[in-house]
């Protein structure tokens, strides 16, 4: 593992900032403690740098092993330990949901893929429910998963967030996570910030998908399904099939995602905007997966699978991810297959043609070294 690993959260700042700007006074405090917090989390995480890997390594174990912890409204993790791999149900929601979606993204993992766990050698999934008060998010911290409550505080009127263990493709987005910082270990900066965010998403529905046993045509490719209470006119924070669309609200604002490059959005904020370009290579998963009908976890998915674990680079681009996803395609399925050719649709329909060389490369390793990303 990497010295570079953020706290990845699943609410996208530019979300928290329209809150804090647009809602009551409660909503707006509430937000903006969710961003105070975020971003002493990030610092914090700075600087323990790579001391996190030796620790890693101590917990692995044989198979799924699942623990859900109880922060109590507090900061200290993991917390009290209150439900471990096999022990009955909870009385809380919360422990169950959060138990559940973890085994849930570890069968998907291990059954599609072949995967042991987030780190391929049966890393225990541990899980710190009821992070502070009225957290608005969840996050994968390089080691656990931890989730907020969200709104529950709040007068009923003004809530916005759901529990954040309510949406499983948020817990499998988050645990993709620790996938992805055990592989590719793409930085979070710019597009391979965006490629990070997108691998989250594109997993996150699979297992969302997995779990349902549904076909590609009959999902909602939605992020974030049930984290948005009545009050919120949205769906979820980003829809994967028609990015700029999953919600569009007074108080949280239009989801600002691009679904082509001819729209992509430069911008410093948000790592450069990894929340929000990711939605082009959704869109071209989505359309991959739609090509090929079927589980979108067996092909589409595997395709995606290879190129993290075997060909993505910590740096790599957009452009990068299109000719490697097409070399994917071509190793598992034939030089002219069916599938090559509807990862060259996908990639096609968001604005990038396989078989260019990145030109952007350069530029986002140089700034990724200005800024003290890469060495």
């Amino acid at each position: 593992m990497h010295a570079h690993c953020s706290i990845l959260c699943i609410t996208p700042p530019h979300i928290l900032r329209e809150i804090a700007r647009n809602g009551t006074p409660a909503q707006q405090e509430v937000a903006q403690r969710t961003l105070l917090t975020s971003a002493s989390l990030q610092a914090k995480r700075s600087s323990m740098g790579g001391r996190l890997a030796a620790s890693l390594r101590a917990i692995v174990v044989g198979g799924k092993d699942r623990t859900v912890y109880d922060a109590k409204n507090g900061t200290s993790l993991p917390g009290v330990k209150v439900r471990g791999e096999g022990d009955p149900a909870s009385l809380d929601p919360a422990v169950n949901e959060a138990y559940d979606g973890s085994g849930i993204t570890y069968d998907l993992y291990l059954n599609a893929f072949g995967r042991n766990s987030i780190d391929n050698n049966g890393l225990k999934l541990n899980s710190t429910v009821h992070y502070q008060k009225g957290y608005d998010n969840a996050f994968w911290d390089g080691e656990q998963m931890v989730y907020g409550d969200g709104d529950e505080d709040l007068p009923v009127s003004e809530r916005l967030f759901n529990r954040f263990t309510k949406s499983l493709d948020v817990i499998a987005h988050e645990l993709t996570h620790g996938v992805t910082q055990y592989e590719a270990n793409l930085n979070y900066f710019a597009q391979p910030g965006a490629l990070n965010e997108s691998m989250s998403d594109v997993f996150g529905s699979l297992v969302k998908q997995y779990q349902r046993a549904q076909i590609a045509d009959a999902a909602d490719w939605i992020i974030g399904e049930g984290l948005f209470t009545e009050n919120v006119n949205g769906v979820g924070i980003r829809s994967m099939k028609a990015p700029g669309t999953a919600y569009d609200d007074p108080v949280l604002g239009k989801d600002p995602q691009p679904g082509h490059m001819r729209d992509y959005v430069n911008t410093i904020e948000d790592n450069g905007g990894v929340h929000i370009n990711s939605g082009i290579p959704n869109h071209a998963f989505y359309v991959v997966a739609r090509e090929l009908g079927g589980f979108a976890w067996e092909k589409a998915g595997a395709i995606w699978y290879k190129a993290l674990t075997d060909k993505l680079q910590s740096t790599s681009s957009f452009t990068d991810a299109a000719n490697l996803t097409f070399q994917a395609a071509t190793e598992l399925y034939g030089s002219g297959s069916l599938e090559e050719q509807a990862v060259k649709t996908g990639w096609t329909e968001v604005g990038i043609d396989i078989g260019v060389p990145s030109e952007n490369e350069g530029c986002f390793t140089s700034v990724m070294r200005a800024i003290g990303f890469i060495k």
